[in-house]
């Protein structure tokens, strides 16, 4: 009987052991690319694919000090660009999407269904479809080769995915708040501005974090918009250190490519619970 009885919890322990070290083997497998690059950043140039090994030898800084000057202008000046790029869309997108979920949230008018299934329609859409026509769009424009396109559209809800998430945080917020300040005399910008916007504060902090790591890393439209070499933007900087047809410096590559996480890292890590609380906030109900 005493066998019978530790044999359902033997079987337990060994299942949690296997989860453990299951768990263990995928993180280590995640985990890897990120030690490698981390550690051929202070390799020499030889070593770097000739070694599985990830820990260097030694700590040679000198990668990070020649690859932050390698180009003209430095990487100091891209840093520049990308924050600056980064901040705008942040407020862009605070400032567009949360007008725009009040308004399908709280306020009643001709269409808002309509508008509101063609706004969820558009996340749909894959980037590369609408990519030629916003191009000859901004080209007759002029803004290729500024930031305009880049930032702009921030200002004009074009983010639907934030939009869903603020209306549907919205909708959770009682509605007895909204008449009670009605019959104090509050108008509909009063409402939004002294009891809507106050209590979207986790929803309005994910979608900081969440824009301004998505702005930080995107590659492809600073790539399609920017031509100069002074309006390039850090993951646009990187492909300068590897050439199809020459040489290419992989271990300054690797050096800016670790620092080129440090932005976002640091967002991430400061953040980490406020983007949980904030998607957790959210709610589900209409």
């Amino acid at each position: 009987m005493t066998t019978l009885q530790h044999a359902p919890a033997a079987r337990r322990r060994t299942r949690r052991w296997l989860t453990h070290l299951a768990l263990i083997a995928g993180t280590l497998v995640m985990v890897y690319p990120l030690l490698w690059m981390v550690g051929g950043s202070f390799k020499d140039e030889s070593d770097i694919f000739s070694q599985l090994n990830p820990f260097p030898s030694s700590f040679d800084p000198r990668n990070y000090i020649a690859g932050w000057t390698a180009t003209d202008p430095t990487f100091t000046r891209f840093y520049l660009n990308s924050m600056l790029i980064a901040v705008l869309a942040v407020a862009g997108n605070v400032i567009a999407c949360t007008l725009t979920a009040y308004a399908f949230a709280r306020l009643e008018f001709r269409g808002k269904k309509v508008f509101f299934a063609i706004m969820l329609g558009s996340i749909m859409l894959p980037a590369h479809a609408l990519l030629i026509p916003q191009y000859v769009l901004f080209f007759h424009l002029g803004w290729v080769n500024t930031y305009l396109p880049l930032v702009v559209p921030k200002f004009l809800a074009t983010d639907a995915f934030f939009i869903f998430l603020m209306v549907q945080f919205i909708r959770t917020i009682p509605r007895t708040l909204d008449e009670a300040a009605m019959i104090d005399g509050c108008g509909k910008v009063r409402i939004f501005s002294r009891i809507i916007l106050p209590l979207t504060g986790p929803v309005l902090i994910t979608t900081m974090i969440f824009t301004f790591i998505w702005t930080y890393n995107d590659f492809f439209s600073q790539l399609i918009y920017l031509s100069y070499p002074s309006s390039e933007t850090v993951p646009v900087a990187l492909r300068r250190f590897v050439d199809a047809t020459g040489d290419s410096s992989y271990g300054q590559l690797l050096a800016m490519s670790v620092l080129s996480l440090v932005p976002t890292f640091i967002v991430f890590l400061l953040a980490q619970r406020r983007i949980v609380e904030g998607i957790a906030t959210t709610g589900l109900k209409g």
